[in-house]
């Protein structure tokens, strides 16, 4: 290519008013300063395509078979990353405008888990005949790998339980895909499009009433939970049936019969308590998931966004490369005119 020096005299020659002859002038230097190419063997070859590759051994910046880029191509590639950067950059502020609200009510619902867990225990080891694995994924993409997170741990789960009737209940889209056709055997329910209208109790009372109506001894609810924007901990809630907690308080194993209760009997209330304890955990995991989403989706597309700033950035200079190499040909084929003319 032109130095810029040389490019700017071409164009104040071509713009003065003895452009013609300064021009020519110009290129009879130019001409000059290449004269050494002419003895290479690719100008004494009759073959155009060996003369071709000849001039390739001497000059890499050209290879052989290589051809222009189209500016149009490269402008609308241009315009499709621009308005994928803004795409990405809305999805990001959504996100983070709705990651401070759901934090909020997710770390108030952790107030009514915690009791239950110290009233009524957590062994998840505690073998039973049948078992429910409920795993909870987002029902939208572009959040990370949080859902793939709770396929796999479902899956080690499942596999292990053996010996044991397994059965489950898949709540998200995300997993339904990921599982719906590996576990089609063990598949009883399949619950979506929770995440369209605003989360509370009642909503999860009436997914905890499905996952019981099967009759499992023993419910583990796979689910993300919220530490912080970046950082997500893969959690086992482990629930079990009134005869499971039953049998705990009779072995000693938890605290149900230290502390002194009026009312029912003790089977029909802790029957009340475990129905309670899966509502209460179910709308924990559902909003610890949602909110978990949200952050890696917040996180994605931040990366999102600067991967694509990158990318336009390498566009563009492409384009002005491209564009300003175009010009300094016509300029030639101009200045190679007028010498032509001039005789």
């Amino acid at each position: 290519g032109l130095s810029s020096a040389t490019h700017h005299n071409l164009s104040r020659a071509l713009m003065s008013g003895n452009g013609l002859r300064r021009s020519v002038a110009l290129f009879k230097q130019l001409r000059s300063n290449v004269t050494g190419l002419r003895g290479l063997p690719a100008f004494q070859s009759s073959n155009i395509g060996e003369a071709a590759r000849c001039s390739n051994l001497q000059h890499e910046s050209a290879p052989f078979g290589s051809r222009f880029v189209s500016l149009q191509i490269v402008k609308h590639r241009m315009k499709s990353v621009g308005n994928t950067q803004k795409i990405t950059a809305a999805m990001k502020m959504v996100a983070a405008s709705r990651l401070k609200g759901a934090q909020t009510k997710m770390e108030k619902s952790r107030g009514i888990v915690e009791p239950m867990f110290r009233l009524l225990g957590d062994q998840p080891g505690v073998d039973v005949e049948k078992i429910m694995i409920v795993p909870l994924s987002s029902d939208k993409g572009l959040c990370g790998g949080i859902n793939t997170t709770v396929v796999k741990y479902s899956k080690v789960i499942s596999g292990t339980a053996e010996g044991s009737e397994t059965s489950m209940t898949i709540i998200g889209e995300k997993a339904r895909a990921q599982m719906s056709k590996i576990y089609a055997d063990a598949l009883k329910n399949v619950i979506v499009d929770i995440s369209k209208v605003p989360l509370t109790f009642a909503t999860a009372s009436l997914v905890a009433d499905a996952v019981l109506a099967n009759g499992a001894q023993k419910h583990q609810i796979i689910y993300n939970r919220f530490q912080s924007v970046i950082s997500f901990k893969p959690t086992v809630a482990t629930v079990y049936s009134s005869e499971e907690y039953e049998k705990a308080a009779e072995n000693g194993h938890n605290k149900f019969d230290e502390y002194e209760i009026e009312g029912p009997e003790r089977s029909e209330f802790l029957l009340d308590l475990a129905e309670f304890k899966m509502g209460a955990v179910m709308y924990n995991a559902l909003l610890e998931n949602s909110t978990s989403e949200l952050g890696s989706r917040m996180q994605s597309m931040e990366n999102s966004t600067k991967n694509a700033k990158d990318m336009l950035g390498k566009l563009t200079l492409l384009y002005n490369r491209t564009r300003q190499a175009s010009i300094t040909t016509a300029l030639i084929e101009i200045i190679s005119g007028a010498s032509a003319l001039e005789g």
